[in-house]
């Protein structure tokens, strides 16, 4: 049995009966859960909560979205200003989901959530389109399957599932680990993809402390139970970093493991990240200060930033440490008079001399009675 079919038959159970196994004790918002039918609290399967990290007017997709728990979740924090996309490949899943969207949409006062099917690796295709093109147009022969992939070439550039640059936040809960090894990278550079510069991640999911071994992942059962695919805790950070994504960290991390297999721990943690703007690098005379405690830090594009030093900085990188999550650990410093934008060309860890920015504004952060610094 495949790895693919592995998971669908498993979770399809898990829409049909509670499978306890398949799910870490996780404590969720009981104000977010009064709302939501008993079935899809029950049929949940998770990790985490990344519903904690919606705001209001965000819109939202959910990779693996199941019965729909998160969504539903989500819904309530995007306000009326907001959307939620659900993402899943398995029928039985998404029919519970889809069972209770019109009550839902009544009880959160207007339908903000919807679902879709498709390969959380492949967010432009339109599993459920494709369906029907199958079944108009079946496969018998190579010819058939050229004109199949000449359809879904098309499908994915005209009119794909999840657009580029059009999501706010991409959450996923206890899902990534599910997806067939060769095709793990792929699935973070359609998170990217589909991400705006700006947008947010924040990803549930199993890590495990060492690397796990191939009979393990030949193992279809404790792949589709979220141990053989797990990524190395070491991993999983970077996959992100490689693709381009910024200020990429662990927010959460279990302290106990979930499963000790073989000797090997695997844990719940949740990622977070951010896409950056994509824009030119420009300077104009910006300089931050790193207020430590470390001697010194390098960011995820290879900054340099020395502790109590002005470091010269384009304006993009400016804009997004005090922007982003980043924003507390600098204090950045205005030119009085800003050069005219030229295109950066000064390596990692050059120094800005202060008469470039004396008399300029500061920013700093604010202390915890409220009060700037």
């Amino acid at each position: 049995m495949s790895v693919q079919q592995s998971v669908l038959d498993r979770y399809s159970d898990g829409a049909m009966e509670v499978q306890a196994s398949l799910c870490c004790p996780v404590s969720y918002d009981g104000r977010l859960l009064e709302l939501l039918p008993e079935e899809i609290i029950a049929k949940d399967y998770g990790c985490g909560d990344p519903s904690a990290y919606v705001r209001p007017g965000d819109t939202v997709l959910d990779l693996g979205s199941g019965g729909g728990k998160i969504c539903y979740m989500a819904a309530q924090l995007v306000g009326e200003g907001g959307r939620v996309i659900g993402v899943d490949m398995n029928d039985d899943m998404l029919a519970l989901a889809r069972k209770y969207q019109e009550e839902m949409a009544r009880r959160l006062g207007g339908d903000r959530v919807r679902f879709v099917k498709g390969h959380i690796q492949d967010l432009a295709l339109d599993v459920e389109a494709m369906d029907r093109f199958l079944a108009q147009h079946p496969v018998s022969n190579s010819g058939d399957l050229a004109r199949l992939q000449q359809w879904q070439q098309e499908q994915r550039r005209q009119r794909p599932l999840i657009a580029d640059n059009s999501v706010d936040l991409v959450i996923s809960n206890c899902v990534l680990n599910l997806v067939e090894e060769a095709e793990k990278r792929q699935l973070i550079k359609e998170i990217f993809r589909v991400l705006k510069p700006g947008g947010r991640v924040a990803i549930a999911d199993i890590v495990c402390d060492e690397a796990v071994p191939q009979h393990l992942k030949a193992d279809p059962q404790l792949w589709s139970g979220c141990i053989s695919g797990a990524f190395h805790e070491q991993e999983f950070l970077d996959v992100f970093k490689d693709a381009g994504f910024l200020a990429v960290s662990y927010d959460k991390w279990n302290t106990e493991p979930w499963q000790v297999v073989e000797d090997i721990e695997f844990r719940s943690v949740t990622l977070t990240a951010v896409k950056g703007e994509q824009t030119a690098c420009l300077d104009t005379g910006q300089a931050v200060i790193y207020r430590g405690p470390y001697a010194q830090v390098t960011d995820d594009e290879g900054h340099v930033f020395l502790r109590g030093a002005r470091m010269a900085v384009c304006e993009r990188t400016f804009r997004f440490l005090f922007s982003g999550p980043l924003r507390n650990d600098f204090i950045g410093v205005q030119p009085q008079h800003p050069g005219k934008p030229v295109a950066w060309c000064a390596p990692a860890g050059t120094l800005r001399p202060p008469r470039q920015t004396r008399g300029g504004k500061h920013i700093a952060p604010c202390c915890d009675t409220g009060a700037c610094c």
